[in-house]
């Protein structure tokens, strides 16, 4: 196993900065979610540190061995696409056994390492099977076993589930979680999947416009996101906008006008009266009643208002709220059994909302 250190790390193309100053790092065995939008530069990140294109400035080390010069080949990386690209002629065996065998390791080696890399996978059985003959899991399932057959020190993944149908993606990203925490790879996966991501990873660096917003583990993204990209990227977030009317430091809360509501907010040091902010309230954090709630935390708010619509979407319930005093309506999403309990709720009638756990961030 192996530590990743990129450091300073830019790449241009023209005047667009498709990546600017990256600095991660990646310690032994860990496995990190490189998180994103598209055209973010992750895939780009991926494939510097890959050895497939060079940085205009910055390095990459592997441990304390600096590999940003040394070629794709020199790198000892097993890299796995999202276009899987087994060779349709070859068997499942062969196509696992490919890139040994072009390193001319013994026959009895081969054998061994392929056996146990079908074993890793659960396809035991399937030596002689074509990739036609496999489904789109099983297949990607092969391409990881193939990346993994030379015993690359590092292990990257570049949107490995993207072609595949939703229950496909579902279960495969907690087989290649088990499959890389088995081997005890090094690995960094590609994704603009929040959900996958989640899933998946022990740690995430979150990626726009070729920065870095944010890196922290999936529970610390999710409970502490640090700019309203975060907060709407990681989740369902209503956002409002306000002003801080008053800040109560005993309790680190701050008053919030925004339209016509005051709303409390949890705030940090760097917030004070006068300053504009927006208010980030995930949907998930509203909890709707036709009964009046009571306030159980200093930052808890208890709105009225009037529902204007209900969306059942299976695991959840999907309530749109009309709240008197504010421009905009609030989504609230309720999981497990509680959602039947609206079901008695009307549009259009009156409701009581509770949020929870707003969260605020400063705007000019």
């Amino acid at each position: 196993m192996v530590r990743v250190l990129v450091s300073g790390v830019s790449k241009k193309y023209g005047s667009f900065y498709a990546l600017k100053d990256i600095n991660l790092r990646v310690d032994d065995g860990v496995l990190l979610c490189i998180l994103g939008p598209s055209g973010s530069g992750k895939s780009t990140l991926l494939r510097i540190i890959a050895g497939l294109i060079a940085p205009d400035e910055g390095r990459v080390f592997f441990d304390d061995i600096d590999v940003t010069d040394l070629p794709a080949w020199k790198r000892n990386v097993g890299m796995v696409f999202q276009n899987i690209a087994l060779f349709p002629h070859l068997s499942v065996y062969e196509n696992i056994a490919f890139g040994a065998k072009l390193r001319k390791l013994p026959r009895n080696e081969i054998d061994k390492r392929v056996k146990e890399l079908l074993k890793l996978i659960r396809l035991e059985g399937y030596e002689k099977r074509k990739p036609s003959e496999l489904s789109g899991g099983e297949a990607q399932r092969v391409a990881i076993a193939r990346a993994l057959m030379t015993d690359p020190a590092v292990l990257l993944f570049d949107e490995p589930l993207g072609h595949l149908d939703a229950k496909l993606r579902e279960s495969l990203k907690f087989e290649i979680r088990r499959i890389v925490k088995e081997t005890k790879k090094t690995t960094l996966y590609v994704t603009h999947d929040q959900s996958e991501a989640f899933a998946i990873a022990d740690y995430i660096y979150v990626l726009n416009r070729g920065v870095i917003e944010q890196g922290g583990t999936p529970v610390e993204l999710y409970e502490n996101p640090r700019s309203p990209f975060i907060a709407e990227f990681i989740g369902s977030t209503n956002f409002l906008k306000g002003r801080v009317v008053e800040v109560y430091r005993d309790v680190n809360v701050a008053k919030v006008l925004t339209s016509d509501v005051e709303i409390y907010v949890p705030v940090r040091e760097d917030i004070g009266i006068g300053e504009s902010v927006l208010v980030g309230i995930r949907s998930e954090d509203i909890k709707v009643s036709k009964e009046i709630i009571k306030r159980d935390t200093p930052y808890a708010n208890i709105l009225v208002g009037k529902l204007l619509k209900k969306i059942f979407i299976g695991p959840y319930l999907r309530l749109e709220i009309s709240v008197n005093g504010l421009e905009e309506s609030l989504k609230a999403d309720v999981y497990g059994e509680d959602r039947y309990k609206y079901l008695d709720i009307s549009e259009g009638d009156r409701v009581y909302i509770l949020i929870t756990k707003p969260t605020a961030f400063k705007y000019s």
